[in-house]
């Protein structure tokens, strides 16, 4: 697997969002699923708060270009959908840090490579502030030895196994793996009576 599909670190400035039990219809309104593809969504993110709430997430011009999303209890709840992940992903998030996340939400993140490293609650308070009071200051989220690094301290995170193991080999991408299989999963078929069989009848 290439370098590129292997998450060890995730270096960049973090973006502190309060709250508990932030759903996917507020990550993504339903409203903006109706597209084919997922190209644009990026401009949905949030979109009710960014126009409602008195302190809107995302739209702080010192929070541009961040990448790393700092998150409550239960980040992600509610119906599964794909859109509130890839909208994140497309905005610039490249991983996540929080007290804890949905499990269907999780799967969605890991299938795109985005990191979701539990906190303990208080470090996830301590991290919201100081990076509100350092927005300019990167957070390195070390996916590998499933820490979190900010201001000087290291900060203990949780990552299942099997979450673990995926990012550091690659194999979240199973697009790209089974692309990179090709060969392998065609001499494995040829030798598959039922494929053997069909492929002589129709030669």
């Amino acid at each position: 697997m290439s370098q590129e599909h292997i998450r060890r670190q995730i270096v960049g400035r973090g973006i502190p969002l309060p709250g508990h039990d932030i759903d996917t219809d507020r990550i993504m309104p339903a409203r903006f699923l109706k597209s084919v593809t997922f190209e644009g969504l990026e401009r949905h993110i949030f979109d009710d708060d960014r126009r409602q709430a008195p302190d809107p997430p995302f739209n702080p011009p010192g929070y541009q270009g961040a990448s790393i999303l700092i998150v409550g209890r239960n980040f992600g709840s509610g119906s599964s959908r794909e859109h509130a992940p890839e909208g994140l992903r497309r905005w610039g998030i490249r991983g996540l840090a929080g007290e804890s996340f949905a499990e269907i939400f999780i799967g969605n993140c890991i299938a795109l490579g985005l990191p979701c490293l539990t906190l303990e609650p208080e470090d996830v308070i301590w991290l919201m502030e100081a990076v509100a009071r350092n927005p300019e200051q990167e957070i390195v989220l070390d996916v590998e030895r499933r820490k979190v690094l900010f201001g000087g301290r290291t900060i203990p995170a949780r990552l299942a196994d099997g979450h673990h193991h995926q990012l550091l080999t690659g194999t979240w991408n199973a697009t790209g793996v089974l692309l990179e299989a090709g060969e392998a999963i065609d001499r494995v078929a040829k030798h598959l009576p039922y494929i053997a069989g069909y492929s002589a009848k129709h030669t």
